[in-house]
């Protein structure tokens, strides 16, 4: 068949001869050819590029591998030296968990025998001190004896009275000198007061009472109702107001004794009972200048007294002291002169070391220039220098000093 036989196709206004529809109908037979030639192109680049990446992953995996290999023959040296570590020190350990046990158990048996020790030297005070418990309850059944007869003294009333009396004198004459008081004196009524204190400045003297009536107190300490120790009560103060008048008129004389005197009460409950209990009878007694005292209150009264005294001393013996003080002040004065002196002596002393530093600081410079000086040995260099030099031979022969002229 003829190229020239093969009508012309007209599509629109372009007109398609039979060369243009040949080259058509070749494109298209060979466009699938070309299709399958290029996808079996792209298949083999695919196949080439996937055996390319699985070459990579096997190199990759090879190398994890050598790693993973390399790793676990390091972790086995590891292991190895773990375990001789873990070995010496367990053996270590071992001996010091020995160790210990034996320094516990030496431990132990001292401290067991320390305790056995102690326990004996305990159980031996122990008994030391149930001998002095059995001596102190041998002095307490001594005491209930002594308290036994201290009833029997005070159910007495010339007794009691001499008891009371006792105390009252051991009182005043711990805190008092000797001539600061005196015991039953007779006043120019003809009575006679237990004690009668000396104060300062020619005052009169403090009279100071030691009975006291107890039947009345012990009635009211001992009555059963109340009833009873209501008239127990009356009794006993009845009797004490009594013996404070009988107080401010025996022995509150005008200008012969004080404005007041002291009733001793010989026991402290007795006087808390009394200021509690009976605040009308302790009224009463202020108002006719009488001071109801206990032991404490008598012994702070007579320190009082006693600090009075002890001041009235001082102050006659106030030009005595001042002499002193003049003569101490003499004294000072040379003092103060003697040191003056003593520090002129110390600066003219300090004047001379100033000097003797001068001087030394002199010396010094001049042994400095004399250390700058050049000093060689005899036959060297030096015995060729110019003629203006000078060698001096020194003690030893051995150097010589040159001294260059300055003009």
């Amino acid at each position: 068949m003829n190229i020239q036989d093969i009508p012309a196709i007209t599509i629109g206004s372009v007109t398609l001869g039979p060369g243009i529809l040949l080259a058509l109908a070749a494109g298209v037979v060979l466009l699938p050819i070309l299709a399958l030639f290029l996808g079996s192109m792209r298949a083999a680049r695919i196949r080439a590029q996937m055996m390319e990446d699985t070459l990579r992953r096997d190199e990759a995996a090879e190398a994890r591998l050598a790693e993973l290999l390399k790793a676990q023959a390091e972790m086995q040296g590891r292991l190895a030296t773990m375990a001789e570590v873990f070995g010496s020190r367990q053996a270590e350990l071992n001996q010091s968990i020995s160790q210990r046990l034996d320094g516990m158990t030496h431990r132990l048996g001292t401290t067991i025998t320390e305790q056995t020790k102690s326990t004996h030297d305990n159980l031996r005070t122990l008994q030391e001190r149930l001998a002095v418990i059995d001596a102190a309850q041998n002095n307490i059944q001594s005491l209930a004896k002594d308290v036994v007869g201290l009833q029997a003294i005070l159910s007495n009333k010339q007794t009691r009275g001499a008891f009371g009396q006792s105390r009252m004198e051991t009182i005043v004459a711990d805190g008092l000198p000797m001539g600061a008081y005196e015991f039953q004196t007779t006043l120019s009524n003809g009575s006679r007061p237990d004690c009668t204190i000396r104060m300062p400045n020619n005052s009169p003297p403090l009279v100071v009472d030691a009975k006291f009536p107890l039947e009345a107190w012990n009635a009211i300490r001992d009555g059963e109702t109340p009833e009873h120790k209501k008239i127990a009560s009356q009794q006993f103060r009845r009797d004490i107001e009594v013996h404070i008048k009988d107080i401010a008129d025996k022995y509150l004389l005008p200008g012969e004794t004080q404005e007041m005197a002291f009733l001793f009460v010989p026991s402290e409950s007795i006087f808390a009972e009394i200021h509690e209990n009976f605040e009308g009878v302790v009224q009463k007694a202020h108002r006719q200048r009488v001071v109801i005292v206990s032991p404490s209150l008598l012994m702070l009264s007579i320190q009082v007294i006693q600090a009075v005294l002890k001041d009235q001393r001082m102050r006659e013996q106030a030009h005595l002291i001042q002499g002193e003080v003049i003569r101490l002040m003499e004294d000072l004065s040379r003092l103060d002169d003697r040191t003056r002196k003593l520090q002129s002596h110390f600066l003219a002393a300090q004047k001379d070391v100033e000097q003797i530093i001068t001087s030394s600081d002199k010396l010094a410079k001049r042994g400095a220039k004399i250390e700058a000086m050049e000093f060689e040995v005899p036959g060297g260099a030096a015995d060729a220098g110019d003629g203006a030099s000078r060698a001096v031979e020194s003690r030893t022969g051995l150097l010589k000093l040159r001294v260059v002229d300055e003009d």
